[in-house]
Parts: C-alpha cells; sequence; structure tokens
C-alpha cells in the first residue's frame, strides 16, 4: 500500500518575511532588542542540521557600548557606522576544535571525534562548512522572531578572533575563530539599497 504523508508548508507571508521581501539591513531604529529574544534565537538556531550534529559555531552577541568600542576599530570603515548603530551585533565564530564535543553532541558514536583528531583538513572544512549553515540559521530565525539582520564581511579577522573569542573562557579550547558577523535589530528602510538581480535556474541549477 503506498502512503503519503501530508505535512505543513509555510505561507506566503512566512516565505516573504523569511526570504522574498527580507532585506539585508545597512541603517538601524533606535529600538533595542530584547535580551529573551537572543536566548530564543540561539534556541531556534541550534536545531538546524549539522554534520554528525558537530555544532561548531560559537557566538557573542555585542551589545553593550564598551563591548562595541572595541569592535568598531577591528571594521572596514564601510561597516562602522551600520554597526556603531546597531542594538546587537553577534559574531559568529567557529569551533576549530569542534571535535572535543562529540562525545557530547554524538553521543552513540563518541569515538567519532579520533577522525577529527587524526585529520587536520577534514577538520578545517568540517568547521567552516557547518558553521556557516549555522550562521544561515541564525539568520533565518532572526527574521522569523521579527527582527532584521545585516550579515557584514569586511573585518580584520585576526583581530576580532583575538579580541572576542581567544579571551573567553568558555571557547578557551576550541580554538574559535570569527567566520563572519551580523547586525541584528530593527531596520529602518530609508537605508535599504535596490534589490540586487539573482541567477535563474537555468544559470544556476542543474537536473541530472
Amino acid at each position: 500500500m503506498n502512503q503519503t504523508t501530508s505535512r505543513p508548508t509555510l505561507n506566503d507571508d512566512a516565505w516573504d518575511l523569511l526570504l522574498r521581501q527580507a532585506r539585508s539591513q545597512n541603517r538601524w531604529l533606535d529600538k533595542p532588542v530584547a535580551p529573551t529574544l537572543l536566548t530564543q534565537l540561539y534556541e531556534l538556531m541550534k536545531m538546524g542540521p549539522t554534520s554528525m550534529n558537530c555544532s561548531p559555531a560559537r557566538l557573542v552577541f555585542v551589545c553593550s557600548e564598551p563591548a562595541r568600542a572595541r569592535l568598531l576599530p577591528l571594521l572596514s570603515p564601510g561597516n562602522v557606522d551600520k554597526t556603531r548603530s546597531a542594538p546587537v551585533t553577534v559574531l559568529i565564530g567557529t569551533a576549530q576544535r569542534f571535535q572535543a564535543r562529540l562525545p557530547q553532541l554524538f553521543p552513540h558514536r563518541p569515538e567519532a571525534r579520533n577522525m577529527f583528531d587524526a585529520d587536520a583538513d577534514l577538520t578545517a572544512s568540517t568547521a567552516q562548512r557547518n558553521a556557516t549553515l549555522q550562521g544561515a540559521y541564525l539568520m533565518l530565525a532572526a527574521r522569523g522572531l521579527g527582527l532584521d539582520v545585516g550579515p557584514m564581511s569586511g573585518f580584520n579577522a585576526a583581530a576580532v578572533s583575538a579580541e572576542f573569542f581567544a579571551k573567553q573562557a568558555a571557547f578557551a579550547d576550541e580554538d574559535v575563530t570569527v567566520n563572519f558577523i551580523c547586525n541584528l535589530g530593527y531596520g529602518d528602510p530609508a537605508g535599504v539599497f535596490e534589490r540586487l538581480p539573482r541567477l535563474n535556474f537555468a544559470e544556476a541549477c542543474q537536473v541530472l
């Protein structure tokens, strides 16, 4: 007997919120982000899939003025003003030694960490790929919670890693390096650029 499973799907309003009408933000309204939203954001983000549940992303939420003052000099000039006015800036880091937590995160195969301990290239590529995925989950979760996002490259990666990750006791044994940066808050529509073109299906996809 053939059985089909019917699952709920998102409606058009939800797709507009997450992707179709959502825009990267460059200016921010003077409206704070409730601290409880940051916890909700992480609780949603962490549920996204990663290889062997390795979960290598580590986050630092820059919310206070003293912390922001440490970050601004490490940014490219074009990212300074947009970050100065953002209520929250999250630094998405990559734990280069994520495998130490595999016995906790992948308990049915605690020995899985051994293959990463033995292969530095595999460890590096797995860490980068999956932390980047988790950063994308974070942005979608933020939009789902009613926040706007402004992801950025353009910073001194070595300096940001040293200033914000190496000094965190919670990350001390994981060799965390910054992956990318994302401002969070409530965007000012006046700062949004015209939407840029995207590749169409035939230009970007092959069905084999």
